[in-house]
């Protein structure tokens, strides 16, 4: 087996981080028959509690360190924890793109273990908060610009996963990526001042959706012609990015020694870990992300969790399938639409009222791109779903069954409705349904494309030499 790299999570400061699982994963090896010994294992120790360091530095010193190893067949795997698993991939971007920069050593396996690949809803309330949680950091607070990357909608962090939506599939060349990660908080980790460290929908720290790779990217844009009354109609383009192998690992939080899904070390996760390692082809990897997949509809199923609350009645979380609709506003030209309203609408009537109760978790506004926010949604409610019951007493109900209240759309309100140059109000048409545009425990990057709407009045001609005063012009109709 090739050498194994193990890359870290975002402000850890000690190796003590890996716990067992070096030992573990060269144990379990062992008797799965694949040659790994502790010689073949690199810990990684980078540094992301420092406001100067950025993500192109951690991707220029990771490829520094590799080339330090000597590596005997010029190739390696890795097992990746946190935002380990975005420094990896936007190697891999370097790599691809920047080739006279990087080294051409070869990534065979990636094994992300609840990667930030979407970014985490913490990760905005500034490092001031974030370094008061000691289930991540330990006397030191973590790096502004790796925060700033982090924060969900970055720009950089979309320009990485929109690469890889549209880029080619990394299996069909011989390079295997996988997605595990936990599906609930450590409770005795919660914070009550931070309530995203119990989010559910969420392993503590990153969400399941947020982790998942297994993303779309959805357009809304006029096409220059329809248009009902004074409201355009947006058409609706989507793409579907390569297919990933995901595992969603039933009671495994981010952090810490009793649930973390790398320090506990949980036996299940181990060998999950070496399941991916052993895929030698397309044909193998395709067969893991379909057993993924069948795992992962077993723990749907079973997705009531009772909190014990000991004097009071247990707590119930039902862990319902979500999504996350990433939404960018900007018009034609490129201008990011601050301040636009955006409303999700539902049934033939195109109503927000509509919309299931329940279905929206949370709504974050990107501090940096204001016209750039993400929603948190139940996806479960909005596709419509059966009764549940308590897993103690299936007579006793604990949610009853709602429907769907498709059709799904939008509508957009800019600021500026009137002006030289202006914005009109915006609505996706009747013929498209959003509910097609979200997956379950996926990421939908949404880009609201609006017409920049320029009257002749901006620039005019005038064959009259006498002196003219256009202090106030006439705005005269909309340039074509």
């Amino acid at each position: 087996m090739t050498t194994l790299v193990f890359v870290h999570g975002w402000s850890v400061t000690s190796t003590a981080t890996y716990g067992q699982m070096p030992q573990l994963l060269q144990a379990g090896a062992a008797a799965a028959g694949l040659p790994l010994t502790l010689a073949d294992i690199w810990l990684s120790e980078y540094v992301s509690f420092d406001d100067a360091v950025t993500m192109a530095d951690l991707v220029r010193a990771f490829d520094h360190a590799l080339r330090d190893l000597h590596l005997r067949d010029a190739s390696f795997a890795c097992v990746t924890h946190s935002f380990g698993g975005p420094v990896v991939r936007a190697w891999l971007h370097a790599q691809r793109t920047r080739p006279t920069r990087c080294s051409t050593i070869k990534l065979t396996h990636l094994v992300m273990l609840a990667p930030a690949n979407f970014g985490s809803a913490l990760a905005q309330l500034g490092k001031g908060v974030l370094g008061k949680l000691k289930a991540w950091w330990h006397g030191v607070e973590p790096g502004q610009r790796l925060l700033d990357w982090m924060s969900l909608g970055s720009t950089a962090s979309l320009a990485l996963n929109l690469d890889t939506i549209h880029g080619t599939d990394p299996a069909a060349a011989g390079q295997y990526q996988f997605v595990l990660t936990g599906d609930r908080p450590d409770r005795a980790l919660y914070d009550y001042l931070v309530p995203y460290t119990g989010e559910d929908g969420s392993d503590g720290v990153v969400r399941i959706a947020a982790a998942n790779l297994n993303a779309r990217h959805a357009v809304l844009h006029w096409d220059g012609k329809s248009t009902t009354g004074d409201i355009d109609e947006l058409a609706l383009q989507l793409t579907r990015g390569p297919r990933f192998a995901f595992k969603i690992v039933a009671g495994a939080a981010h952090s810490g020694s009793d649930h973390g899904i790398l320090r506990a070390a949980a036996p299940a996760t181990v060998q999950d870990i070496l399941r991916c390692l052993q895929v030698r082809s397309g044909d193998d990897y395709a067969a893991l992300a379909n057993a993924f997949d069948a795992e992962n509809a077993g723990r749907d199923a079973h997705r009531v969790e009772l909190e014990p609350a000991a004097p009071y009645p247990d707590r119930v979380h039902i862990h319902d399938p979500r999504s996350q609709l990433i939404v960018r506003i900007s018009d034609d030209s490129g201008e990011p639409l601050v301040g636009a309203g955006f409303l999700l609408t539902a049934g033939p009537q195109a109503s927000p009222d509509l919309m299931p109760p329940g279905f929206m978790l949370d709504r974050q506004v990107n501090a940096q791109q204001r016209a750039t926010t993400t929603l948190y949604l139940n996806h479960a409610l909005l596709a419509g779903a059966d009764r549940v019951n308590h897993p103690d007493n299936t007579r006793k109900t604990l949610r009853p069954a709602t429907i769907s209240h498709q059709p799904y759309g939008a509508s957009v309100k800019p600021l500026d409705l009137a002006g030289l140059v202006h914005h009109a109000l915006a609505r996706s048409t009747a013929g498209d349904d959003l509910l097609a545009i979200l997956g379950p425990h996926q990421t939908t990057v949404l880009d609201v494309v609006l017409s920049r709407k320029i009257h002749a009045g901006v620039f005019r001609l005038t064959d009259d030499l006498s002196p003219q005063d256009f202090r106030d012009p006439a705005p005269g109709p909309v340039i074509g």
